[in-house]
């Protein structure tokens, strides 16, 4: 399984936690049962392949970090959102942006500009037009904010 694909999953799990208020350790327990990744495999293509050892720990790393640094991104979001009520964003738009900036933020291995263009591209497979350079256009003043000093 790619980084990629375990980023997708990673952003679906995000959006269950929120959307189900479920705890996040409930989520990701029942998303790893073995049985999970067959019943869902014709349905997304991701789930064709359950996630080996390293790619769960990816997952469960930035699952558990994006739920624990909610607040912190949540002002990021409301930061960069500028004319817009962050609860008129959709919620998977906010879990794809949120993983974003948890990677930028956190994750050593993960560069800015590969956290930006895989948000994107998951935002190109689940969004509208519109929602994808609105995602595109927060994330990328989001990282012009963080580019270090000359």
């Amino acid at each position: 399984m790619t980084r990629s694909a375990a980023r997708e999953i990673a952003v679906h799990l995000i959006y269950a936690v929120q959307c189900t208020g479920e705890p996040v350790q409930t989520v990701l327990e029942g998303r790893f049962d073995e049985a999970y990744y067959p019943q869902l495999s014709g349905e997304n293509d991701v789930y064709s392949d359950r996630p080996g050892n390293k790619q769960q720990a990816y997952i469960r790393g930035v699952v558990e970090g994006v739920c624990s640094k909610q607040a912190e991104l949540e002002d990021f979001l409301k930061q960069y959102s500028i004319g817009w009520n962050v609860s008129r964003i959709s919620r998977l738009a906010r879990a794809i942006m949120e993983l974003a900036m948890y990677e930028a933020l956190y994750v050593e291995d993960v560069p800015m500009n590969v956290a930006i263009h895989e948000a994107v591209k998951l935002a190109q497979k689940y969004e509208e037009p519109e929602t994808v350079a609105f995602v595109n256009g927060i994330l990328g003043a989001f990282s012009r904010d963080r580019k270090p000093e000359a």
